[in-house]
C-alpha cells in the first residue's frame, strides 16, 4: 500500500508540474503573443501565434464548452480511477506515465475552457499549415500515440484486463455484502 501511495504522490506532482509548464507558457503566450504579435522561429516552418480556440482539437465543435467540460471531468474520473487501480509491478509504469501525460493534458485545457471560456493555442507549423496547439495538446497527443503502441506492441491482452478490469472492485463489494 506504501508503494501505491508513493506512485499516487508521484502522479499528482508530475500531473501539477506539467499543468504549470502549460499555464505558464500559455500566460507568456497571452502576454506577448494577444494582439497579433507572431514570433517567426523558423521562417515559413514554424511560429508562435497567439489564437483563442472555443472548440476541439483542430477548432472542431466551436461553442459547446459544457459538452466539454462534462466530458472531461468523467475522462478525469476514468483516468485517476485506472491510476490508483493500476499494478504496482514495472510493466505497467508506462500505464501511469501515460495517465499523467493525459491527465496534465486534460486539465491545462480544462483550466482554460472553465477560466477563459477558450483554450490559448499558440504553436504553429506553418509549413504543413497544422492547426494551432498548446503545450497541453502535446501532452494528449503524446499520451495517446505511448497509448496506442504500448497497447499494440508491449501490454498483452491479459496485461490490457488487469489495468482497466473492475473485477478487483466487484470482488471487494460482494464481500462486504
Amino acid at each position: 500500500m506504501k508503494e501505491k501511495k508513493i506512485s499516487c504522490l508521484i502522479g499528482i506532482t508530475s500531473s501539477i508540474l506539467l499543468l504549470v509548464l502549460d499555464q505558464f507558457t500559455k500566460y507568456l503566450a497571452s502576454t506577448y503573443l494577444k494582439g497579433g504579435h507572431s514570433v517567426i522561429l523558423v521562417k515559413g516552418v514554424f511560429q508562435l501565434h497567439y489564437l483563442e480556440n472555443r472548440g476541439a482539437a483542430f477548432g472542431m465543435m466551436q461553442g459547446m464548452k459544457p459538452w466539454f467540460v462534462v466530458g472531461t471531468f468523467l475522462m478525469l474520473i476514468l483516468m485517476i480511477f485506472i491510476y490508483w487501480k493500476s499494478p504496482m509491478e514495472k510493466k505497467f509504469r508506462w500505464a501511469r506515465f501515460i495517465l499523467i501525460l493525459l491527465t496534465a493534458g486534460a486539465l491545462g485545457n480544462l483550466v482554460d475552457r472553465l477560466a477563459l471560456d477558450y483554450v490559448v493555442d499558440f504553436f504553429y507549423f506553418e509549413l504543413i499549415d497544422f492547426p494551432i496547439f498548446n503545450m497541453a495538446d502535446i501532452y494528449v497527443s503524446c499520451g495517446v500515440v505511448l497509448l496506442v503502441l504500448f497497447f499494440l506492441f508491449y501490454y498483452k491482452d491479459e496485461d490490457i484486463e488487469r489495468l482497466i478490469s473492475f473485477k478487483k472492485l466487484r470482488k471487494k463489494q460482494s464481500d462486504t455484502l
